[in-house]
């Protein structure tokens, strides 16, 4: 199989770029936006409402952004969605200066708006190499989240002890965006790339009666979903609860992203040299043992170490059902697969989102760890009924 061409490469590097620039922004949101809603809203069971409509932001806008790039291709459809969380991160900015709740609650469910258009980047990344290489092209583009998971927190430390303050870390996030922008000037569309994936491949009741597909996308659905449950009660809990300062939870925030990240230095090649199998099943234990450790105490140390498992698994769940998603898909099925499992995916997630503040100030944190256990065990046994489809060795 012949190697990708020049101008692919240097697409795979402004993939990259974007990736570095989003998840920074989002990293910040993520750190701060429990803290701001409690301050805004006045009421801690809101505290964490706005980073759960940054996520129903992602979750409704998957379906519209794979259909826009159908239409208009990779490069309008990266920069409209670059240009929707300047407008979402202008709005929180000026929700700060107005100690507007609902002004910030917008800002943050637009700039989700845009990470659905981000959500596309892994696949891009796919359509940019041989078949054989799609697990690393995915882990390609996710490894530029290791800079946003360094950049966004310490962006979260500019912040001081007012509200008033957070707008400085927020001015930067913006100024990132800007350069993913200008990154993306020079991203070219890859010639056919919009007719191979734009079949009807039997819509989504097609999808639906393929059980391959469907362990792809619950595969992302837990470990998107499950991530975020525990991933946005975990700043309230240590912080809010728990007394922890803000620079010990943004660190563990950072931590916690790092290690969804790092991940993706040798998740593509471990699928490759060991099987996808296994990386997913693996991904499945560090999940139960994610829950495992946090269920063991309130010390920094259970924090850290249960935040830190929980990045692990979500990369090798999350790469993991990418490619077996891109594998399983029938000729024509590509960006109706990649809406459908997209939307599963966030839409958990923002279930999951919205969930975690009610749960924790309701239930504790032990037993909104439990919570995701049952789904975890479906999807172990749903890997099991295809763990002899070659697709999925």
């Amino acid at each position: 199989m012949s190697s990708p061409s020049p101008i692919l490469n240097a697409n795979l590097t402004r993939l990259v770029i974007c990736q570095l620039v989003m998840v920074s922004g989002t990293v910040l949101i993520i750190t701060l936006g429990g803290i701001v809603g409690g301050a805004l809203a006045g009421d801690p069971r809101l505290a964490t409402l706005p980073m759960s409509l940054m996520v129903v932001g992602t979750a409704l806008g998957t379906v519209p952004a794979a259909l826009t790039m159908r239409r208009i291709g990779r490069r309008a459809g990266f920069l409209l969605g670059l240009t929707v969380a300047c407008c979402g991160m202008l709005l929180s900015i000026g929700a700060l200066a107005a100690e507007s709740f609902a002004l910030f609650c917008a800002g943050t469910a637009l700039i989700g708006t845009s990470l659905a258009a981000s959500q596309q980047y892994r696949f891009a990344a796919a359509e940019s190499v041989a078949a054989e290489r799609v697990s690393q092209a995915v882990s390609i583009v996710l490894v530029g989240s290791i800079g946003g998971a360094v950049i966004g927190p310490e962006l979260a430390k500019l912040a001081g002890q007012s509200i008033d303050t957070f707008r400085t870390p927020m001015w930067v996030a913006l100024g990132l965006y800007v350069v993913g922008m200008l990154a993306l000037i020079g991203y070219r569309d890859r010639q056919g790339a919009s007719e191979t994936h734009a079949g009807p491949g039997g819509g989504v009741r097609g999808l639906l009666r393929q059980r391959l597909i469907l362990a792809a996308v619950l595969g992302g659905v837990v470990g998107q979903g499950v991530m975020t449950l525990i991933m946005t009660a975990t700043p309230i809990s240590m912080h809010v609860l728990d007394g922890f300062s803000l620079p010990d939870t943004a660190d563990v925030i950072r931590n916690h992203v790092l290690a969804m990240y790092l991940p993706s230095l040798v998740s593509g090649w471990l699928i490759t040299r060991v099987g996808l199998g296994r990386v997913m099943f693996l991904g499945v234990a560090v999940m139960l043992a994610t829950i495992g450790i946090g269920l063991l105490g309130h010390a920094y140390m259970h924090y850290a170490l249960s935040m830190i498992a929980l990045g692990v698994a979500w990369n090798f769940l999350f790469v993991g059902g990418t490619t077996l998603l891109v594998r399983a898909q029938e000729q024509g099925q590509g960006f109706t697969a990649q809406a459908f499992n997209d939307f599963c995916v966030f839409g958990g997630s923002a279930v999951a989102s919205l969930a975690a503040g009610a749960l924790l100030h309701s239930i504790g944190w032990e037993a909104l760890l439990l919570t995701g256990v049952p789904i975890v065990l479906v999807l172990l046994v749903l890997l099991f009924s295809v763990r002899t489809d070659r697709r999925f060795a």
